[in-house]
């Protein structure tokens, strides 16, 4: 039996992880699965967790608020170093991008025990955009003995880099797996959630997301400054906004938008209404990267707040454009949308990050490894 410890602590890790922690749960005669939430997003996190029915075997309380990515990097490895000791492990699971990714690969690295990496060899290579994730990413593949990486485009960057062939296997992304975890019915559930809260969800239905560092400051003013200006214009159409608890962008999103009546400032979401809203938008404004592989699933227009992505393939495939904190743009873009009908501006390409059968595929490669 393998001791196979997953280490995350945000939501998109979460929702990410959960296909693949399921998958092995399957066999509980082959894999004993150790959940390790350092709980980075703590909130967020066990909120998420809950939904797939899954519980954290070991929370690390490693959030605090303000947090420096010193600091933070200095609780988690600290915390795992300790986790490491006190268990039997055969392999570490991580995924993404985040400090919680980093500490889990490096700890493992220390105590020798392999990584395996889940969406590896995305790249941006800008070490300022995504800040500080791409040098995350970027380190944790110098340690990864498994990489599964989403693309082809994805297993090329790791070639690039001189990572052996032999440890690379292109799987798809699990994201797509965690949309098909979703049944219609819990989806149609979150309906009562936005008309219990007077929120018309129709064909004229504005998602917006931003949270990234690197939108902090003078980019964050830009962009709500371009939210106001759509708001304005587009008075009949509702916009909803789940505003993340980051001090640098909750205070400025309430202070200059909770005055329009027809913006709705949420807490954020559970993660089958973040779904619904994505299912229905009419078009999409967002920096994630988990939304910029979702929404292609549902057709749905995106246009990327970030002057960089890693994630080039939906790109390519024009079912997601790169507007950065660009105020011109960010109009250019989304008038094109809303000044015609949610039928006419549906993506016709399918969605380039996979088919929902990543965590088969990943469970096989381990079972063999």
């Amino acid at each position: 039996m393998k001791n196979i410890i997953f280490i995350f602590g945000t939501r998109p890790e979460i929702i990410k992880l959960a296909p693949v922690i399921l998958e092995l749960k399957k066999y509980p005669q082959d894999y004993n699965v150790i959940i390790c939430n350092t709980e980075q997003q703590k909130e967020l996190s066990n909120q998420t967790l809950a939904y797939f029915g899954l519980k954290a075997d070991i929370n690390l309380d490693c959030m605090r608020e303000n947090q420096s990515l010193s600091s933070i990097q200095a609780r988690i490895l600290t915390s795992l170093d300790k986790v490491f000791n006190e268990n039997k492990i055969d392999a570490a699971i991580v995924q993404g991008d985040t400090m919680t990714v980093l500490c889990g690969a490096l700890t493992s690295f220390y105590h020798k025990i392999p990584v395996y990496h889940v969406e590896a060899g995305l790249r941006s290579y800008d070490i300022y955009e995504p800040f500080p994730e791409e040098i995350m990413r970027q380190m944790t593949s110098r340690v990864a003995a498994i990489h599964f990486a989403p693309t082809k485009v994805n297993k090329e960057a790791l070639l690039r880099e001189g990572i052996d062939e032999n440890k690379i296997h292109v799987v798809g992304n699990t994201v797509i797996d965690a949309l098909f975890c979703l049944s219609k019915e819990v989806i149609e559930n979150s309906k009562k959630f936005f008309e219990d809260k007077e929120i018309p969800i129709n064909n004229k239905l504005v998602l917006i997301t931003a949270h990234r560092r690197e939108n902090h400051g003078e980019r964050i003013d830009r962009i709500i400054e371009a939210i106001s200006f759509l708001a304005k214009k587009y008075s009949d159409h509702t916009f909803v906004i789940p505003v993340h608890p980051n001090p640098n962008v909750k205070g400025k999103i309430h202070e200059r938008l909770e005055q329009f009546t027809n913006i709705h400032l949420l807490p954020p979401l559970d993660y089958p209404h973040l779904v619904y809203l994505q299912k229905n938008a009419k078009l999409i404004l967002t920096d994630s990267g988990g939304i910029q592989e979702e929404a292609p699933s549902f057709a749905c227009p995106t246009l990327v707040m970030r002057y960089e992505t890693e994630r080039k393939e939906g790109v390519d495939a024009g079912v997601s454009k790169l507007v950065g904190a660009d105020y011109d743009k960010i109009l250019e873009e989304s008038e094109k949308i809303l000044s015609s009908t949610k039928e006419a501006t549906r993506l016709k390409a399918q969605n380039p990050y996979g088919d929902g059968t990543t965590s088969k595929q990943i469970e096989q490669i381990i079972r063999i490894s």
